[in-house]
């Protein structure tokens, strides 16, 4: 994979080669300043297995002025060492050895918001995607895990709180006013998930304890003047942490979990290990101005960034080509979360309206990209409604083929694979398949394939055998990326019902596998109407008419709510059309 020096040049998947070297462990010291600040980094490298050994090293950074650096306690000259606007390439290198780089930031003119940046009177980070190589020079790859030790000097009086990933092991002050803080963080991570903060902030504080009987102090900093809209943010992430370690068993692993809601917070919210960085407005609500939507939100969004702490955190990405593997799961972990926490139901069919207005559109335009793409010019443009939401969509439908305890038990067995490690989707649906006995090769087109398939259906019932036949067919049409169309494992949740609302067949769950393909169903009393993808089963499209009755039928007696709801609303948009048309309406007693 290149290092994409060239701000034009394009990365490729198929050009992913490992890192050459790894960073273990980095030792940070901040001296905070507005204008200049300086950062020391202490990194212990080793040689990557199976590389080649003296080959150079190659750190990603930018807009960084480079001050110091040795190897192994000696200063490197300046014919040591190749210096670009993007990387620091030491050209000899042992196989084991302790880099020490000093650079200089400018945080008050860091206008991009990614790195380090100082905004109203408050210094803040993002590191995703390649924020970090704005701080210090550092494998800024998400398949380079290292742990981090972190210390802070800065203005007592200016910054009396600082704040970095992992566990509090001390602190003190200095005699020139400055103060100073060390954080470590004993769980290695890739440095997009690097954070800092330090500002004048308020604390709202309260204790979790966890299933195991651990107790994680919960901290959430806001500015002063928004410190009586913490208490809801706070009682959700505790609700967060409980639905965690009851529904798929992942229990908290840190001594505590913070989180810092500002408004100039440049994203809307960023899951850095242990330090949770969001825009206030997702985050803080009271009862005297929020609405209900508004306190829904802050439950969501709260317990997404709480869930990437397994996936994302504690499992992350080998490339960004896999974003979908921590995004799409974690969405699809938050929306479980939402629908548990409130009216399934209705959290479903917001979710299937967000799909079909935004991500259905998407994939019909000249952005259409598969869930996995191929290729990228620009990082900070992956992140889309595909990569997200259709990524969410995908995992669904591997709930549904396998079952809730059987995705329990693949994703169970994926945690334990793979903690600590860097992965990829491959790895992801692997594990699927060895917990289920189930083979996903079909399926993993979901995630190379762009396109959203279109339906068809017809059904026969032959009165004399008592059999009821349903032919399918999909077609996924041409897409903007020009990914080849084979046909998708689609699961369709299905289910007959008679005339009189009985149900002739039981739901079940049918997998489509072919460009056209017939499901026989014996032994079936009568003719009926079918109930065909429930609950938005898979990311499609039904271009298949159905009649005025026959909608108005499922309306009334459908087993599957969303199928009501959306028969509905196909009735109620006929209704206005005829009405704008001026057409007799006929209505069914």
């Amino acid at each position: 994979m290149n290092t994409n020096d060239n701000p034009y040049q394009v990365t490729y998947l198929d050009d992913y080669q490992p890192n050459r070297y790894v960073i273990e462990e980095v030792n940070l010291t901040f001296n905070l300043a507005e204008k200049e600040t300086q950062v020391e980094s202490k990194l212990y490298i080793k040689l990557n297995d199976n590389s080649d050994e003296n080959a150079p090293l190659v750190l990603h950074g930018e807009e960084l002025k480079l001050d110091y650096i040795s190897l192994d306690g000696s200063e490197l000259l300046e014919n040591d060492y190749d210096l670009n606007e993007n990387s620091l390439v030491v050209k000899k290198m042992p196989n084991e050895c302790e880099i020490v780089i000093k650079t200089t930031i400018y945080p008050d003119k860091n206008t991009s918001l990614s790195g380090l940046y100082r905004s109203n009177h408050l210094f803040c980070t993002q590191c995703e995607a390649e924020g970090f190589r704005r701080i210090t020079y550092f494998l800024d790859r998400p398949d380079n895990l290292t742990k981090f030790t972190t210390k802070i000097i800065a203005s007592k009086n200016d910054y009396p709180v600082l704040l970095s990933n992992g566990n509090k092991v001390d602190y003190g002050d200095l005699n020139d006013g400055r103060h100073w803080v060390k954080w470590v963080d004993p769980f290695k991570k890739p440095a997009y998930l690097f954070a800092l903060v330090a500002g004048n902030l308020h604390c709202t504080q309260s204790t979790y304890h966890t299933t195991s009987g651990k107790e994680v102090t919960l901290e959430l900093y806001v500015e002063h003047r928004n410190k009586n809209k913490t208490s809801y943010a706070l009682a959700s992430l505790e609700k967060a942490m409980r639905w965690d370690e009851n529904t798929f068993n992942l229990e908290y692993d840190l001594e505590r979990y913070m989180i810092v809601a500002v408004d100039d917070f440049n994203m809307g919210a960023m899951e850095n290990k242990g330090l949770n960085i969001f825009n206030s407005k997702y985050v803080l609500a009271n009862i005297e101005t929020a609405t209900d939507d508004d306190f829904e939100s802050v439950e969501s969004v709260i317990g997404h960034e709480y869930f990437h702490n397994w996936s994302g955190n504690r499992v992350t990405c080998r490339d960004w080509f896999q974003l979908s593997l921590k995004e799409g799961l974690t969405v699809f972990r938050e929306q479980l979360f939402s629908a548990d926490c409130g009216n399934a139901i209705v959290k479903r069919i917001r979710d299937v309206n967000l799909i079909r207005a935004r991500q259905f559109s998407e994939d019909a335009g000249p952005l259409a990209h598969p869930v996995r793409p191929k290729s990228y010019i620009e990082i900070n443009n992956f992140y889309t409604m595909t990569i997200y939401y259709k990524g969410s969509e995908v995992i669904r439908m591997l709930d549904t083929l396998l079952g809730r305890e059987g995705f329990k038990k693949g994703l169970a067995l994926y945690f334990e694979r793979h903690d600590g490690q860097a992965v990829t989707i491959d790895d992801f649906i692997d594990s699927m398949e060895k917990a289920n006995n189930k083979d996903l090769t079909q399926f993993k087109r979901w995630y190379f394939q762009a396109g959203t398939p279109q339906i068809k259906f017809k059904d026969n019932y032959d009165n004399h055998a008592q059999c009821y036949t349903l032919e399918i067919e999909q077609y996924t049409p041409e897409t903007a990326d020009g990914s080849e169309k084979n046909p998708f494992l689609i699961p369709i949740r299905f289910s007959l019902i008679d005339s009189e609302g009985k149900i002739l067949i039981s739901e079940r769950i049918l997998e489509l596998t072919e460009s056209k393909q017939k499901f026989k169903f014996e032994n079936v009393a009568s003719n009926g109407i079918p109930s065909l993808f429930g609950g938005f089963s898979a990311p499609v499209k039904m271009m298949t008419e159905q009649s005025d009755e026959n909608l108005l039928f499922k309306m009334t007696y459908d087993t599957d709510l969303f199928n009501r709801w959306d028969s509905a609303q196909k009735i109620y948009t006929q209704i206005i059309i005829d009405l704008y048309h001026g057409r007799i309406i006929k209505c069914r007693n």
